[in-house]
């Protein structure tokens, strides 16, 4: 096993929340627009205020689709009933 030279430091980085892998499949602009079902002015919105992790591979941008997911996931509105539920959680 090798060791790391700085004592504190672990010699296997854990992979940060949101990094993209080699096996996260990257969307053209187009493409996430077809997935989220809105336009290409839309997607390209998000990019440019930086709401949607995106790759530069040059002067292209590609999407990945764990991004899409979380994006999705993070605006997603519980129902009326999900939402009650966790007013009536006493302790």
């Amino acid at each position: 096993m090798r060791h790391s030279a700085i004592p504190h430091v672990p010699t296997q980085r854990s992979q940060p929340q949101g990094e993209v892998t080699t096996t996260d499949t990257l969307l053209t602009v187009e493409q996430a627009a077809e997935r989220l079902g809105t336009g290409v002015r839309f997607i390209r919105r998000l990019i440019q205020e930086r709401r949607i992790r995106y790759v530069k591979l040059g002067k292209p941008v590609r999407i990945p689709e764990s991004a899409l997911a979380e994006y999705v996931a993070e605006r997603t509105v519980p129902t009326l009933r999900e939402a009650r539920s966790s007013f009536r959680k006493v302790a």
